[in-house]
């Protein structure tokens, strides 16, 4: 064999090696670049800072992931369509604003629609039920590939301008909302003035009274920082969110089967610690409200039952776009 053949052989066999099907192989120069708005400290930064540990540990560092958060690469919307084109390997977007990629994540939207007290029962459908498995079906066909489903939490109103404790204290409140049309609809039917805003640019739309309301996890709120210019709120929990970390689906089937079940094992496992420490850390988010002397009113069975009746409408305008079949596969959830 000629010496060039031997180099050029040399060089195959090598290649092999590196992009052959061995977990350890393949991993061997893999970076993955995650992008996600949310603030330090928050549930869902501590999840994919979980995850980016057990995945680099179980690699045996053959496989890096960089956090790119607090919005650092853009909003939610911006790294997502980045992670559609493949510029960007994973993105977390809250399940309000996947709405700009698939109508399927409006049904989390409609109000009331789940409850604290079924959680459980929301989780099992969503990691190992058929709501999961319907969900990652409409994710596959715009090319993202579902990891995890973080507990982002249910979204209460809070006020930079009066005291809200009732539904008529809602009323002319020019609100921040997602672009989510449930979520703007929902706003309407509350008598407030809907403002679809990129959640890093409501702190500013705050301060400079673009909007004097908004609806969030007081957890998050905290953490962002949005408690120096509130005031007042109200446990409206009006719809729960999450934050659904996505990868791009070509990327995720170039890998082996060997890293893609790394990637889903760590992402499972870092899933079950994110949701073990959201109740505490919402507890000590509604601890910082009241020591910063935000007034928090916490609704009676009466006035929360009027806010269930005022949204109830935002269903049936919706019917049409959100699938029965969906609506029943949530709605199995809270029994």
């Amino acid at each position: 064999m000629s010496c060039l053949r031997k180099k050029i052989v040399v060089a195959l066999l090598t290649a092999g090696l590196i992009v052959g099907g061995a977990a350890g192989a393949n991993a061997r120069k893999l970076t993955l670049r995650l992008g996600h708005p949310m603030a330090p400290g928050n549930n869902v930064t501590i999840g994919y800072e979980k995850f980016k540990e057990l995945v680099e540990e179980r690699s045996e560092g053959k496989i890096r992931v960089q956090l790119f958060g607090n919005a650092m690469l853009g909003s939610d919307r911006v790294t997502m369509e980045s992670t559609q084109r493949g510029t960007l390997d994973l993105a977390s977007s809250s399940s309000p604003n996947m709405a700009n990629f698939s109508k399927a994540f409006m049904v989390f939207d409609l109000p009331y629609i789940t409850s604290p007290e079924h959680q459980k029962n929301l989780y099992a459908a969503l990691d190992n039920g058929p709501l999961g498995e319907y969900l990652a079906k409409k994710c596959e066909k715009i090319n993202l590939k579902p990891i995890m489903y973080s507990e982002y939490g249910y979204r209460n109103f809070v006020s930079t301008k009066k005291e809200i404790k009732t539904l008529d204290g809602l009323k002319n409140l020019k609100v921040r909302t997602t672009a989510s049309p449930v979520e703007v609809a929902v706003a309407a039917k509350l008598g407030m003035n809907p403002t679809p805003i990129a959640w890093g640019e409501v702190y500013t739309a705050l301060q400079q009274g673009t909007v004097d309301a908004e609806g969030n996890t007081y957890s998050l709120l905290n953490d962002a920082k949005h408690t120096e210019v509130l005031k007042y709120a109200m446990d409206s929990a009006h719809n729960y969110s999450m934050h659904i970390l996505l990868m791009n689906k070509r990327k995720f089937d170039s890998l082996s089967a060997d890293v893609q079940a790394l990637i889903l094992k760590a992402g499972h496992d870092a899933l079950e610690y994110q949701r073990s420490i959201t109740a505490d850390l919402e507890v000590k988010a509604v601890d910082s409200f009241k020591a910063q002397g935000i007034r928090i009113h916490q609704l009676t069975p009466e006035e929360r039952a009027a806010l269930v009746e005022a949204t109830r409408p935002v269903w049936d305008q919706f019917a049409n776009e959100i699938p029965a079949e969906l609506i029943k596969l949530v709605q199995d959830t809270q029994k």
